[in-house]
This record gives C-alpha cells, sequence and structure tokens, in this order.
C-alpha cells in the first residue's frame, strides 16, 4: 500500500452520540476530517426527517448524484431521492425498486438512467431517474452455458459503448458483460485468493482517470487483506492497484480521484497514483465498526460504522452511505 501522509480525523467542537433533528442541528458542531484538499466538514442532521429519525429505513445499498445535484440511495425498501439540503423530493418504492446493492447513473441520449445491481432479486436492471420507468431486466444470463447455483449481483458498471458488467460478488464472483440490449457478451472471474481470481467482487465502476478507460473492482475479502484491482473491458486481468483497504465495499471516481468506502468503518481517498491523500470517519470501536446493527441514536457524527456507498457532486462534496440498520446518509462537505 501507499504511504498514508495525513490525518484520519480532525473533530469540530462537539460530538454527538444521539439522533439529530432539524431543530437540533443548528446546536450540533460539525466534525472536520481528512487534510489539504481533501478536507471536509459533516452536515449534522442532513438528510433526517425534522423529527430528527431516518427518512429512508435499512441502508444496503448505493449513492448517484444527477446532472441537477439530486442524491439518490438505495435502500432495503427502495430508491429515494434528496436535493442538496437534505430533503426527500422523490421515492421508488416496491419489487422492482428495493434492494438495489449498488447504483450507477449514466446519461444516453438526454436521458439520465439509473442501473441497479439487485443481489436478493437476482437481477440487474435500468430505469430512468425521471419517473422510474424500468426499460431493462437482466436476470442470470442462461446463455452463459453456466448452471449456477445460485446469482447475487453486487455491483454493475457501464462502459462508453454502452455494454453492461454485473458483478455477481454473492454468489459464483464471475462478472457478467451484457451489450446494450441485455444481450449477454461473455464473463470472466473465479472465487479463489489468487492473484487473477476473486473473493467477493463486491463494487465496481468504470476507472475513467486513464486514457483507456478500465475496470476498477473491490475485491472485498481477498486474503490476506481486501484489496483493488483493474482489469480491462475484455475481462483480462491488468494489476492489482492497492491492497491493504479492509473490506473496500465500492468505488466512485471524480477526476483524478477515487473514494473508496471499507465495511470497517472509514472511507479511503486515492489518487491517480492510487496513493491514499485522506481516511475519512475512521471508527476505532471494534464494537461498532462492520456492524449494521447500530440503531440511530447511538450514531456518532463524523464516525462511520459500516461504510458501504460513496459519490461525488460537482463541487466535490461527499455521500457516503453506511450499512446500517436505521439507515444513515451523510453528507460530507468538502472545504475549500
Amino acid at each position: 500500500m501507499k504511504t498514508l501522509f495525513c490525518s484520519l480525523a480532525i473533530v469540530g467542537l462537539a460530538l454527538t452520540t444521539h439522533a439529530v433533528s432539524a431543530q437540533d442541528a443548528e446546536t450540533v458542531a460539525p466534525v472536520r476530517m481528512g487534510c489539504g484538499m481533501m478536507t471536509f466538514d459533516t452536515v449534522p442532521g442532513w438528510g433526517l426527517r425534522p423529527d430528527g429519525n431516518s427518512a429512508i429505513g435499512p441502508t444496503h445499498g448505493g449513492v448517484v448524484v444527477d446532472s441537477a445535484g439530486h442524491i439518490y440511495t438505495s435502500a432495503k425498501q427502495g430508491v429515494y431521492v434528496f436535493t442538496p439540503e437534505g430533503q426527500v423530493v422523490k421515492s421508488y418504492l416496491g419489487k422492482d425498486y428495493s434492494n438495489m446493492h449498488d447504483i450507477e447513473i449514466r446519461t444516453e441520449d438526454g436521458i439520465e438512467y439509473i442501473y441497479g445491481a439487485r443481489n436478493e432479486a437476482a437481477e440487474a436492471v435500468k430505469f430512468k431517474a425521471h419517473g422510474g420507468e424500468i426499460v431493462l431486466k437482466m436476470p442470470f444470463p442462461e446463455a452463459s452455458g453456466l448452471k449456477p447455483k445460485a446469482y447475487r449481483p453486487t455491483a454493475i458498471t457501464v462502459a462508453e459503448n454502452g455494454d453492461i458488467y454485473v458483478a455477481d460478488g454473492y454468489a459464483s464472483n464471475l462478472i457478467f458483460r451484457f451489450d446494450k440490449t441485455g444481450k449477454y457478451l461473455s464473463h470472466f472471474g473465479e472465487k479463489g485468493n489468487d492473484l487473477k481470481q476473486f473473493n467477493t467482487c463486491h463494487g465496481m465502476t468504470l476507472d475513467t482517470r486513464y486514457d483507456k478507460p478500465r475496470l476498477l473492482i473491490c475485491d472485498r475479502n481477498h486474503q490476506p487483506k481486501g484489496r483493488l484491482v483493474h482489469y480491462d473491458l475484455d475481462g483480462n486481468f491488468i494489476e492489482e492497484v492497492v491492497t491493504g483497504l479492509g473490506m473496500p465495499t465500492s468505488v466512485a471516481i471524480q477526476g483524478d480521484y477515487v473514494s473508496v468506502p471499507d465495511l470497517h468503518g472509514r472511507l479511503v481517498i486515492l489518487d491517480k497514483s492510487n496513493t491514499i491523500m485522506a481516511v475519512l470517519g475512521h471508527n476505532t470501536n471494534p464494537d461498532t465498526r462492520r456492524n449494521f446493527n447500530v440503531p440511530q441514536k447511538d450514531w456518532i457524527e463524523g464516525t462511520f460504522s459500516g461504510t458501504h456507498g460513496s459519490y461525488w457532486d460537482k463541487e466535490g462534496n461527499l455521500y457516503v452511505q453506511d450499512w446500517n440498520v436505521s439507515g444513515r446518509l451523510m453528507k460530507l462537505v468538502r472545504v475549500k
């Protein structure tokens, strides 16, 4: 792993160990974390209802931001849409939208679409970000000739030509490639801990930091420690990018930078050379990190418990989702 050269967290004037209502938020100090150009302040109470409770229910999903700055997060019940100020303005709920483990957003012919990997529903989907119309469903590709015992997609991303990649991270550890119509094209990978094997290919995105975009994949449980790896778009191994990241769950790119949530309760930011620039929200308590069952009353401002999804907005702010029984989504404001 490249050298870590900044402090893990700079704490603000006070911490809170209880739910922050809209009325209380003004009395709770933000927590500052990171360093240098990757310094952020939390926004106490962001995304909560006026009564101080979570607006979204249990979370085990991802986050994306559309062109208008609205924040989409997937939860057990469905997908919720927030304003930058933290109010829910829309939701897509029900059996077609529930339990999206990972989501990505893409503009095609002027229309914004969300792609989702639904591990419990054994499918990937594509729907319109504005309106929610489902336009494509991708169950297990029978054309692959494989006969898996299960199909539990955990990640999805889309290449510039429209090809769709779906990681079956909770089952076969294969990555399936479809064309833009959902037609099966190929697959690659196998389960294991060797250099070119996956042990829970949990998260994935198109890494646009390079002249030829490639797949950046979170190999969450690879031994001895979790890692990121690069594959080309034909499924050929390129390199092991970085190791020792704990349990990396997902990746989000902005410019030369990538945010990497770690299920142990922290978020790592890497630069284009994949050197660690900052570590945010680091949780030192073994009882509350990598722990789904931390109730809202025990949340600590500026400390994560099971960091699972993240995304950047145009201003470089970060939205971070915890894997959490009460449903936790946080806004981190970039300090200029």
